[in-house]
């Protein structure tokens, strides 16, 4: 069954909100007015965005040069592996599978968790306990697993078969298109803006499947391209335009706003 908007991204609190449109700009730096601004462009009053900055400063989440706002490194290195994982670097297909298989018994809970989240950040699918596999058309290496396993190449006599087995690709794709409507057609700017952020977990989730395991119609490419759009547009169109003094009145009536 699909889930809703607030499944996939519940609403967006100032903290989220700054994060988002910074993890989506290039470069992932705005100065304390266009951040305001931003913030009133999605609803979020200036007082909430002021907080929220001072907290993301003193948690390290963000770095804070002469009122300019720059994401920390920790979250430099997230945007970049999103970026790698909503646009994964494809290969031909040529019919083979990687397989993952893990061994030893008696792993710890939190070592079988461990294992679980890289395999399927890496987009593996578990065939059964301990066997995980996916299309050999991913220019990514197999990932770092600490447990002790090996790793094979195996061509599936009905690879078809076995991709809707391990992938449930008509759920994604209805979660997909609503996605897709939202950004499209809200005219709720914070809705448009969790929509984005749907649209980004939503793509780390696809599969990437070749195009010959790919259903019909598959909308990956329609939202990563939505995604894009959107982020030009806010960034770009929108962001680019705050100039400085604009920035400024815009705080100023705000502060006078009781």
């Amino acid at each position: 069954m699909a889930r809703s908007l607030d499944e996939i991204v519940p609403p967006l609190s100032a903290r989220s909100m700054i994060l988002s449109v910074l993890l989506g700009s290039t470069p992932p730096s705005m100065a304390a007015h266009q951040l305001v601004a931003v913030g009133a462009h999605f609803g979020v009053a200036a007082s909430s965005v002021r907080v929220a900055l001072s907290r993301m400063v003193a948690s390290g989440e963000l770095d804070s040069t002469n009122s300019t706002y720059t994401l920390s490194p920790q979250h430099m290195l997230r945007q970049r592996t999103t970026e790698a994982r909503i646009s994964p670097r494809r290969l031909a297909y040529t019919g083979m599978w990687r397989t993952v298989v893990l061994l030893g018994p008696g792993r710890a809970a939190a070592d079988r968790a461990q294992t679980r989240a890289m395999l399927t950040e890496a987009r593996y699918a578990e065939l059964r306990e301990g066997v995980w596999m996916r299309p050999d058309n991913l220019a990514n290496e197999v990932p770092l697993i600490t447990a002790e396993h090996t790793t094979m190449l195996a061509m599936p006599a009905d690879d078809r078969a076995l991709a809707r087995m391990l992938w449930n690709t008509e759920v994604w794709a209805a979660e997909a298109r609503e996605v897709l409507n939202l950004m499209r057609q809200s005219t709720d700017h914070m809705v448009q803006l969790r929509a984005a952020a749907a649209a980004v977990r939503l793509l780390e989730l696809d599969p990437a499947l070749p195009d010959e395991l790919t259903p019909e119609r598959y909308p990956a490419d329609e939202l990563r391209w939505a995604y894009e759009d959107f982020r030009r547009d806010l960034t770009t169109t929108y962001i680019e335009s705050l100039r400085p003094e604009r920035g400024a009145e815009m705080l100023a009536t705000q502060e006078e706003t009781p």
